[in-house]
């Protein structure tokens, strides 16, 4: 008899409390989805998505099914980097609202079952935050100037940068000053945008004054803390030259002066005996786990933005007295391909068990061009791309790719929009563009912003119902067909994938944590595995291939057909067995 599934089964069970709830460990098998918040809604149609926009729409994250919601910086800032250069990391930017509406948003999404995790930028401030206001017009000799990197220049004049390090956004890491009576003075370092001076790690004050932040914002409610440049915040004695090197390398892929150096683990373990300090903030009845009463987190997380050389060097971010994750970003970089997936797949879960941390996954975020773009393009161009591609190809592949990290044991990350399948827009014009990478070349061309295009939400409006007026950066015309409105209770909609696939999560006892898989034998160009009575089969090749049927299709990707206990699965598709009736 031949069976043909559609993309989303139909047959669920019950929705039960997820192992990792009942043990207080949410963190290790969570789902964690990242908010934009100036590309996320807009709530006083000022073109800016806000805190009171996040809080609204609540209900849909709730109703999409993940257990946190990261909020990228809404702190006060001049907006040189989108908010990551921050001028007070206790202060709302009142393009967001203000501290008000941070708290009303965090009751909320306890209040519906959801935690908060906020972004924290510890590797560098704004130009204009205090500290370093007071350290240009006090001039050299000041005390503020140690809490930086301030260097004298080389040569007869000073007029040389002090080594030879590069900005990750282009040109030289180190701005000359000029002094308060005029002179050419002093140089700083900024790893990032002139805008954005490096702290300097070494200095006292600089650490406590981070764990009086980390306070203040566990004191309001947040549920933990995302660290931007994890690796960067402790920098190599004597600042040494780097010499010849490849620049897309600085973010962190080879061995630097200035990235994953040993000390920054001093920071982390002195954070976490601040962290544990805090114990869990009780969650509504409203989660798609609730079981009609309020319930404990299981406590406060930290999670690493660490590019390091290789997996097992991340994995020294994650040991029991430091941070709880780190983003896989080797699990992001890699191309579909099979056997590239299932080499780093084992890598990650081989590093993470000794340190007993749980893998993470992710595919999309905001400094990256989005999965359904990335794979829409020829293999091995990395996660850089400014083409459009074959948007078919892409999606399908992006659908795919989803339903595998989903069924990988340990935590997922997703990004706002991809449950759109949205892609990257590569045609903005360069009026609009905000990236300050496009600004300072470096061969980025300010791609970043194609992946912080806001989302839509509804068919039509000026702004597909992200606000009541335009978008800070335009939106593409069609964009409405790709909206929540267009996709709800769309069968085979890339937006209902997403929600059976988390539903799923749920009610599937073996998807989730855990740190192995029981890999099967599969057909060139598929991975497929199992664990315990769920078996996730993904085919990224280019063709149709057939494969042993391992039970009850609980969801697929793309159409499958089942005939004499074997399974035909399309080019591209991913597909979800259990073993049980």
């Amino acid at each position: 008899m031949t069976q043909q599934h559609s993309v989303i089964a139909p047959a669920q069970t019950p929705a039960k409390a997820k192992r990792s709830d009942r043990r207080g460990d949410w963190w290790r098998d969570a789902v964690i989805y990242q908010v934009y918040p100036r590309s996320f809604a807009d709530s006083n149609g000022d073109g800016m998505g806000d805190l009171e926009g996040v809080r609204a729409r609540l209900p849909y994250l709730r109703d999409l099914g993940i257990d946190a919601v990261w909020l990228s910086p809404f702190y006060a800032s001049p907006q040189a980097d989108a908010g990551y250069d921050v001028a007070d990391y206790r202060a709302v930017d009142p393009m967001f609202g203000n501290l008000l509406d941070a708290d009303a948003l965090i009751r909320d999404a306890h209040g519906l079952g959801m935690r908060i995790i906020v972004d924290l930028v510890p590797n560098h401030s704004s130009d204009q935050h205090e500290w370093f206001k007071r350290a240009l017009r006090e001039g050299p000799g000041s005390p503020l100037r140690e809490r930086y990197h301030f260097r004298p220049g080389k040569g007869e004049h000073g007029e040389l940068p002090p080594n030879d390090w590069e900005s990750i956004f282009g040109g030289p890491a180190w701005t000359r000053v000029t002094e308060p009576d005029g002179s050419a003075g002093e140089w700083y370092l900024h790893l990032f945008a002139p805008e954005q001076p490096d702290f300097n790690w070494e200095h006292p004050a600089v650490g406590d004054e981070f764990r009086s932040i980390l306070r203040f914002w566990l004191d309001i409610g947040v549920d933990g803390f995302r660290i931007d440049v994890a690796h960067g915040l402790v920098k190599a004695a004597g600042l040494p030259d780097l010499g010849s090197h490849d620049q897309l390398k600085l973010l962190g892929n080879d061995v630097m002066p200035f990235f994953d150096q040993d000390g920054v683990h001093d920071v982390y373990r002195q954070w976490r005996t601040v962290l544990d300090e805090y114990a869990g903030i009780q969650l509504g009845p409203e989660g798609p786990s609730a079981e009609g009463r309020w319930r404990e987190t299981g406590g406060r997380i930290f999670v690493a933005e660490a590019w390091t050389p290789t997996v097992e060097r991340t994995a020294n971010y994650v040991r029991p007295d430091e941070l709880h994750q780190a983003f896989n970003f080797q699990y992001l970089s890699t191309d579909w391909d099979a056997e590239e997936l299932r080499t780093v797949v084992d890598r990650t879960l081989e590093a993470m068990r000794p340190v007993g941390a749980p893998a993470t996954w992710v595919l999309s975020n905001h400094d990256v061009t989005r999965h359904a773009t990335r794979f829409a393009n020829p293999p091995g161009l990395g996660t850089q791309i400014r083409t459009a591609g074959d948007r078919e190809l892409g999606l399908r592949r992006a659908r795919a790719a989803t339903l595998l990290m989903l069924a990988l044991p340990g935590s997922a990350y997703i990004y706002q929009g991809e449950e759109l399948g949205l892609p990257d827009v590569v045609d903005l014009p360069d009026e609009v563009r905000q990236d300050p990478a496009y600004f300072r070349g470096a061969g980025q061309d300010g791609f970043r912003d194609g992946c912080r295009v806001p989302i839509p939400w509804t068919r039509d409006g000026s702004s597909y119902g992200f606000g009541s007026a335009g978008s800070w950066l335009p939106q593409p015309d069609g964009w409405g067909e790709l909206s929540i409105e267009a996709q709800t209770g769309t069968p085979g909609s890339t937006l209902e994938l997403y929600r059976a696939a988390l539903a799923a999560r749920r009610t599937q006892p073996d998807l989730g944590a855990g740190d192995s898989v029981e890999w099967l034998r599969a057909p060139e160009g598929v991975l497929a595995f199992r664990r315990g009575e769920f078996v996730c089969v993904a085919n990224t090749s280019g063709e149709s291939v057939t494969t042993s049927a391992y039970g009850r299709v609980l969801l697929a990707s793309g159409e499958v057909t089942e005939a004499d206990g074997e399974a035909k699965l399309p080019a591209d598709t991913t597909v979800w067995w259990t073993t049980t009736p």
